[in-house]
């Protein structure tokens, strides 16, 4: 993610007219913001551009600007304040959990600094999940996790059709523990996550015959209804396909 510039004060940086008019104006009018306060073009503790810039700039009325402003706002990307401007706030406040905010995270986030914490999130909240399935997990739930095996078995040459249903099987074992919380977390940043190619890396069938065998030992441990070993081979899988996922330097 880019941070902000050096110097005696903020570099803020001139926002540019789009070619065409979006159709959803406010939502286009958020996007384009967060993308900029997030790439560090606005920084912590500049102000935006004020409400007739922005009306311009976007081609949108003043109650348009507003709304997206305040849409900010609840992100805790800003501070609006009456008299004074709308101020960028510092990324601790920033609301990662809102798809917007994760989107523009993720496509800035050149040195993989945030999808290494998404890994250790997934890695903590799915292997807990995972011992929480082989404990109380339903026959039945456990059952389903055990069939996606067999077609994850048939989808390993097709790479692509792998990625897709992998999503599946992690969703059974999520599902077969019972925590919707935890489901509704990893589900959020996950699904975030694979819309940018930094993380999806490039699979072969190679990495999916891997990936279904670290599936197969978890399976065993579920089925087992061992939790400690569930939840090792749960966190060891993640934490070993993001590793042959990941560039061994940083994205420029």
């Amino acid at each position: 993610m880019a941070q902000p510039g050096t110097g005696e004060g903020p570099a803020v940086a001139e926002l540019a007219p789009w070619p065409r008019r979006p159709a959803r104006l406010a939502h286009a009018v958020i996007e384009a913001l967060t993308d900029r306060i997030v790439a560090g073009h606005f920084p912590p503790g500049s102000a935006l551009p004020v409400e007739a810039e922005l009306c311009e700039t976007f081609g949108v009325s003043r109650t348009t600007v507003r709304e997206a402003v305040k849409a900010l706002e609840t992100k805790g990307l800003v501070h609006a304040r009456q008299g004074s401007g709308t101020t960028v706030t510092v990324q601790e406040e920033w609301n990662l959990l809102d798809p917007v905010v994760l989107a523009a995270t993720f496509q800035h986030d050149d040195e993989l600094v945030v999808l290494d914490q998404l890994v250790g999130v997934r890695s903590a909240l799915e292997s807990q999940m995972a011992a929480q399935a082989a404990a109380v997990g339903s026959d039945k739930d456990l059952r389903a996790a055990q069939a996606m095996l067999s077609r994850l078995d048939r989808e390993t040459s097709t790479p692509l059709r792998f990625i897709e249903s992998d999503v599946s099987f992690h969703a059974a074992v999520m599902h077969a523990s019972g925590n919707r919380l935890g489901q509704s977390i990893v589900r959020i940043v996950h699904a975030q996550a694979r819309t940018t190619e930094l993380y999806n890396g490039t699979p072969d069938e190679a990495s999916c015959r891997t990936a279904n065998a670290e599936h197969r030992r978890i399976v065993e441990r579920l089925l087992a209804r061992d939790s400690e070993g569930a939840a090792q081979a749960m966190s060891a899988h993640i934490e070993e396909a993001w590793r042959r996922r990941r560039s061994p330097q940083p994205r420029r």
